[in-house]
């Protein structure tokens, strides 16, 4: 019955495409494979197929699904506005459904992370002291050099973190915590403003906790007080975009329930990935709440009190697909940034196409991830710049890799961290 369900909602949503290939160019897939079947339009068609019972769900149609980095690219130009990111969650979730299993080595491993850990994101602060302590006594450099364990693409993505921090202590003594647990509210500087929610995500718990310290420093030195609610959990994207769609539905409900103080009156992600599934999922009953950190900061006041040291560097800046492609927000980070004074902000070259990290992409699909993020490489080598910023910390990490991998000494960061730097915060 459900897999009856699933396969009536990519019908219906399927049957608005009108073939006409305007996504086609848009494409990462389609332009690195030039094969129809990895474009929008023909995974489209396949996904008609197999709900129609027309062709049959077999290892071919899940490669196809499979190579999908769910950057919505077609989706934002598609003139008949067909909503491609439904349709392929809804086909990854009919494969699920159909415990079909196609992904290959090391998905044991992935499926077990995200059951353990992000199912339970609270688990992740634990986490961070353990790598702090293995990254402190070097033992992530000699898993490296053993074989069989450097061979895993996800152990070798944990031997590449960058150096584990800790949250940020609240400004009065009395309030501080330990230093490895958030705190349920960190207190304006100042004059209130106002009240907001933080959103502090999974993987950025553990890999990107400088933006979050970042994003807390600046919203209360601008007079906002900052909420951080315990019960809060993974936005859920990884899940989704893995076709787990009923867990997904449980972290929104979840993180529905964390930030409904009516008091909080904006919900601040740092990830335009989570914004993305948080907006998407119904977090926010009232709506307009859920917005990215850069936003929210762009349209703040309190600006004309805050000492900001000039930096004359031309900064590039990353536009992650979900920004570009979903939320239309692309333009914040540069609005941010151009208030650092002496800044020159341009945008990173081919920002039109996808990055190859695309949540678990990078690891499920490495060959094809490794092609899109060497354009991306090839553009930052070529630009001689020293910093590069981008909203989302997937992009960053992968990006990070391969700059690292070619020893280009390039420092990835979020705008809200660098905005904080000139700002003299301690992060």
């Amino acid at each position: 019955m459900s897999q009856n369900i699933t396969k009536n909602k990519i019908i219906e949503e399927s049957n608005r495409c009108v073939s006409c290939g305007l996504c086609l160019p848009h494409c990462p897939t389609y332009r690195l494979l030039k094969s129809e079947a990895d474009s929008p339009r023909g995974r489209i068609a396949l996904m008609n197929g197999v709900a129609s019972n027309r062709i049959p769900l077999n290892s071919k149609f899940i490669q196809h699904m499979d190579r999908c980095l769910t950057c919505r690219a077609c989706e934002a130009v598609c003139p008949n506005d067909v909503r491609y990111g439904v349709l392929i969650d809804e086909a990854r979730h009919l494969i699920r459904q159909s415990k079909i299993d196609n992904s290959g080595g090391g998905t044991s491993l992935q499926d077990w992370f995200l059951r353990l850990l992000l199912s339970h994101p609270v688990r992740l602060d634990y986490l961070r002291r353990l790598f702090s302590s293995a990254q402190g006594k070097g033992l992530f450099h000699l898993a490296s050099k053993i074989k069989f364990l450097a061979d895993n693409t996800l152990l070798k993505l944990v031997s590449q973190l960058p150096p584990v921090k800790f949250p940020l202590a609240a400004v009065k003594k009395s309030e501080a915590t330990t230093g490895n647990q958030w705190q349920k509210q960190y207190p304006a500087i100042g004059n209130c403003r106002g009240e907001v929610g933080l959103f502090l995500g999974c993987v950025a718990r553990l890999t990107d906790v400088t933006t979050l310290n970042a994003s807390i420093a600046v919203l209360n030195h601008l007079g906002y007080t900052v909420h951080v609610p315990n019960d809060q959990t993974c936005c859920g994207a990884l899940h989704q975009h893995r076709g787990a769609i009923n867990e997904a539905g449980l972290f929104a409900r979840k993180n529905q329930t964390a930030f409904a103080g009516s008091h909080i009156q904006a919900i601040i992600s740092t990830a335009s990935g989570c914004a993305t599934q948080l907006i998407e999922s119904g977090v926010d009953k009232r709506n307009g709440r859920i917005i990215d950190i850069s936003q929210f900061l762009v349209f703040s006041e309190g600006w004309e009190c805050i000492e900001i040291t000039p930096l004359a560097e031309k900064i590039l800046v990353h536009d992650p697909c979900s920004l570009r492609n979903v939320h239309d927000g692309r333009r914040y980070p540069y609005q941010l940034l151009e208030r650092i004074p002496g800044a020159q902000v341009l945008p990173l070259a081919r920002n039109d196409q996808c990055c190859g990290a695309a949540g678990t992409y990078f690891i499920d699909q490495p060959e094809i991830s490794e092609m899109l993020r060497n354009d991306k490489i090839a553009a930052i080598k070529e630009s001689g710049i020293r910093y590069l910023v981008t909203s989302n910390v997937g992009c960053s990490m992968h990006i990070a890799n391969g700059l690292r991998e070619n020893g280009i000494e390039v420092e990835v960061l979020h705008p809200v961290t660098l905005l904080a730097r000139q700002m003299g915060l301690e992060l």
